[in-house]
């Protein structure tokens, strides 16, 4: 039940946030107020749901720490996210042609903020955390991250491997680094910088959904494989690549902090072989 109601309340946040920025994509700064509006409400909400359905602090949006978090994830997020449009570069399939759009940069900032927040507070806030309580810790990254890339799919220029590429590289890397510091700031300002860096810098697609022009003007060209064709580079294989590398970081950061969760079949195998052991 309280997987329901979580669900439910940050949906709805999304949902009409979404519409509510939506309406107003045309406007640079309204974009931005309605994003950034979007996202704080959707934190309000949850910490809220949360410690009525859960009866507990909500840890996992703890104020101590929580610019730092984000600002590290975004940080790391726009690194990551440079480092692919670098080796596409190289190849020259990645081309500038001068400076874009300052109000473009403005506005994905905004947009980028509402979706990177209530996306995290979704499926690493609300399913991950849970499912990782019930089947422990790889099973709940595997069904999430399938989950997430199965989302992309209803996006416009959606691509079955595309899909796949967001599954490993997003679903993955976020729930990792949810997994490694039990806490949504990281993963939530990764997911910003991630996508913001996608449009709001470098101008390319963002999973398919005709992001408009940020900073840069740019164009992708080249192999679909290597540049992710009109879904964008997060269909990239460099993508995967620097996003699988980033999850299996967090993952053996989060097995040193005895982080990660055994199933339930495997916890109770090892308690019953400890029984017999007495």
């Amino acid at each position: 039940m309280r997987l329901i109601w979580q669900l439910a309340a940050v949906a709805a946040v999304a949902f009409l946030g979404g519409q509510s920025v939506a309406a107003v994509q045309d406007n640079a700064f309204l974009t931005l107020v309605l994003g950034a509006s979007t996202a704080v409400l959707a934190v309000l909400v949850y910490r809220w749901v949360v410690r009525r359905t859960e009866h507990r602090p909500v840890t996992e949006l703890a104020r101590e720490g929580a610019r730092a978090a984000v600002g590290r994830g975004a940080l790391l997020g726009v690194a990551l996210f440079g480092a692919v449009i670098l080796n596409l570069a190289l190849l020259g399939d990645y081309d500038v042609h001068g400076l874009g759009s300052v109000s473009g940069t403005v506005g994905a900032a905004g947009l980028m903020a509402a979706a990177a927040v209530t996306e995290e507070l979704l499926f690493r806030g609300v399913l991950l955390r849970i499912a990782q309580e019930r089947l422990g810790t790889w099973i709940a990254l595997t069904l999430t991250g399938a989950l997430f890339g199965l989302m992309h799919l209803f996006n416009p220029d959606a691509t079955l491997w595309g899909a796949v590429a967001v599954a490993i590289e997003a679903g993955g890397m976020l729930g990792a680094a949810y997994v490694a510091t039990r806490s949504l700031w990281l993963p939530i300002g990764l997911h910003l910088g991630w996508n913001f860096a996608e449009s709001g810098i470098f101008s390319t697609e963002v999973s398919g959904n005709g992001t408009k022009q940020g900073l840069l003007d740019a164009s992708v060209s080249g192999s679909p494989l290597l540049t992710g064709g009109d879904f964008g580079p997060e269909g990239s294989l460099y993508a995967v690549l620097f996003g699988a590398l980033a999850a299996t970081v967090f993952l053996r950061l989060a097995r040193r902090r005895g982080h990660l969760v055994p199933s339930r079949r495997k916890a109770n195998g090892v308690d019953a072989a400890a029984t017999v052991s007495r």
